[in-house]
């Protein structure tokens, strides 16, 4: 009887051990491929991510919004023409300089305006060298044979019972992982839209900018772009830092650092979420 039970501890104890080692592989897998993707998702341009979605916008904003742009653009350079008219004591003191002055302004105005998505993606252009230089820092993915081979050395260490503990542990983890890798995707593919959602309007805040009470709309606005496309470096600090966290962190007892590497994770997660929010403050756009 003693050896029967010994072949049903046995195959109880093999049948845990392939469940465990299998969900911990599966653990991490969404997590890293995410991670992995970060530098191509983060680094590319507008245009790059999705050149058809692109295309619409600017589309959208050339047809809809510098129409109406042009309208604002217009109010704004009476407003400022008769402003400078005013202001010199109703042309008693008139300096025939400042005809020149306005002149000029609604030339650049003009500029501004017509070049909107120019000027929109050499920001970007900006932002995606600084990121794409940094890429080269950056290996998020977790050794996961290094952590499984010290994991088949632990199960054989433990019993049935604490086997199906740890199984049930294990199903845990993994439901975890699996959605801090979804918000991982959420947030990366999320400020995506944003940036489009942002450039569509791109030619009102635009039409702000020579104004100097009107101003502060356009210059925010500008801020607000170089925040967004940093907020893709600011991303990958983040990920070279978890990096550095989920090496030392699989070190020592193997339950110990797979809890250790689902919270690095997971505070990977929340500090993305941080990165926009951050990034805002830095550049000081509201």
């Amino acid at each position: 009887m003693s050896v029967i039970f010994d072949l049903i501890d046995e195959w109880i104890r093999n049948l845990f051990t392939e469940s465990i080692t299998s969900n911990y592989t599966r653990m991490f897998a969404g997590v890293n491929e995410e991670v992995g993707n970060i530098a191509g998702q983060v680094g590319a341009s507008p245009f790059d991510y999705n050149s058809e979605i692109y295309n619409m916008i600017r589309t959208i904003s050339e047809t809809v919004i510098i129409p109406i742009a042009g309208i604002i653009l217009t109010f704004v350079l009476c407003y400022e023409l008769i402003h400078m008219i005013l202001e010199r004591n109703n042309m008693a003191e008139f300096d025939i300089s400042n005809i020149y002055k306005w002149i000029m302004k609604t030339f650049i105005a003009t500029f501004i305006l017509t070049n909107t998505f120019d000027i929109v993606m050499a920001v970007f252009d900006v932002a995606q060298n600084v990121i794409n230089s940094s890429a080269g820092i950056i290996s998020g993915s977790l050794d996961t044979d290094v952590a499984l081979d010290g994991l088949a050395v632990y199960l054989d260490t433990l019993s049935a019972g604490e086997l199906f503990g740890l199984w049930l542990e294990s199903n845990i983890l993994g439901l975890a992982m699996r959605a801090i890798s979804l918000c991982i995707f959420i947030i990366i593919h999320g400020r995506m839209i944003e940036i489009y959602l942002t450039i569509s309007v791109a030619p009102i805040p635009f039409s702000t900018m020579v104004n100097r009470e009107w101003g502060s709309i356009g210059n925010n606005y500008l801020k607000s772009l170089f925040a967004l496309g940093f907020q893709g470096f600011l991303i990958m600090v983040c990920v070279a830092i978890y990096a550095v966290l989920m090496r030392t962190s699989m070190t020592g007892d193997i339950q110990t650092s797979l809890w250790s590497a689902v919270g690095m994770t997971l505070l990977l997660c929340l500090t993305l979420f941080k990165s926009g929010s951050l990034s805002k403050s830095l550049f000081n756009a509201n």
